[in-house]
């Protein structure tokens, strides 16, 4: 495979328009995905927020690229309805954040219709929604989106049966993971962070799959396990890259999917390293972070030679100020302290 680097979102594109180019009923549609909500003088203006759809009404059109009203409720219940009638619709959500004026048409409609018709209706629907804050933990490059555009609620839809959830953290398994979600029969959610939108890295140009279900290994130790989702992945290596620095080896699990989780994975490395943290940026009330602990202390309480310990975001809103947010974000210090609180060190 011929391979070169480029952006996450430059990932999600190129995922998307193979699709759109492999299979006929694969269209999108969302709000700006093209920008000028039909007038031909400024088509293709915008690309989505993050550009991620840029170019494609240009090469599939108006019926397969489809500019919508701010209507969530109305798009979404669109793209339920595609999806049954033998369609693979996009619905690009923009922020995580309007999930809220959508859930019925996520939560008992496309999570059920499978379930409630015995298995003969299909929904091959994806859903794209931006989850988190712009900041750099430590730089105080606050990105400013506040309470409402800054969440990170994947949880949510952990939560509900027939619904896939997916968080990629690199150009390779953004592509990948899109690829997977679009032709898979089921709905699935993929929880893009803005922030790893500019980040740069190797990607094949085929298209190729990363299986829905499956974590990786990003680095193999026997001190600790550290387990992150999404940015929090990076977090975790950096963290590691320190924790070499006082003589512990600790191994990094990417996630990538939340639902269906990858039980196996993280129980075979907690029962290697005898210790786990959990690197979340979501509130820690009910969170995957939480879950993950329940999981391991329910099937792996035997190989752990220490509790199990989570990095999250407090349970209070984004705050708007820089400062405030910077303080906010789980960063590698945090994950540090956890791991020598874990281990009885003293801080120096």
């Amino acid at each position: 495979m011929a391979v070169r680097e480029i952006t996450y979102s430059q990932a999600v594109n190129e995922a998307i328009r193979l699709e759109m180019q492999r299979d006929p009923a694969v269209i999108i549609m969302g709000e700006d995905i093209a920008g000028a909500a039909g007038r031909p003088q400024f088509v293709d203006a915008w690309g989505g927020p993050f550009r991620a759809s840029r170019g494609l009404i240009q090469e599939f059109g108006p019926t397969r690229v489809l500019d919508t009203p701010i209507s969530e409720m109305g798009f979404t219940g669109a793209a339920v309805g595609a999806a049954m009638t033998g369609l693979r619709p996009i619905a690009d959500i923009m922020m995580v954040d309007f999930a809220g004026v959508c859930l019925d048409q996520i939560v008992n409609q496309a999570a059920k219709m499978r379930y409630m018709t015995g298995g003969q209706t299909a929904m091959p629907l994806v859903i794209r929604a931006a989850i988190g804050t712009r900041s750099s933990p430590g730089q105080l490059r606050g990105g400013g989106s506040a309470a409402q555009h800054s969440q990170v609620l994947y949880s949510l839809f952990v939560h509900i049966p027939g619904l896939k959830c997916v968080a990629p953290s690199t150009p390779y398994n953004a592509k990948g993971l899109t690829i997977a979600a679009i032709r898979d029969d089921d709905p699935v959610i993929i929880f893009d962070h803005k922030f790893l939108m500019g980040v740069r890295g190797p990607v094949p140009e085929e298209d190729y799959t990363v299986p829905l279900g499956w974590s990786e290994v990003k680095k193999e130790g026997r001190d600790v396990t550290l387990i992150g989702i999404s940015r929090m992945v990076h977090v975790c290596m950096e963290a590691a890259h320190d924790l070499a620095g006082l003589g512990l080896d600790a191994e990094v699990i990417d996630l990538l999917s939340l639902a269906p989780l990858d039980e196996e994975t993280i129980l075979e490395s907690v029962r290697k390293t005898k210790r786990l943290v959990i690197v979340d940026e979501s509130n820690p009330r009910c969170s995957v972070a939480r879950d993950i602990a329940a999981l391991v202390a329910d099937k792996g309480f035997d190989y752990l030679d220490a509790p199990i310990k989570t990095v999250t975001a407090p349970h209070t809103p984004v705050p708007f100020s820089a400062v405030l947010e910077d303080a906010y974000v789980p960063d590698a210090a945090k994950v540090v302290g956890a791991v020598k609180a874990m281990l009885g060190l003293e801080d120096e």
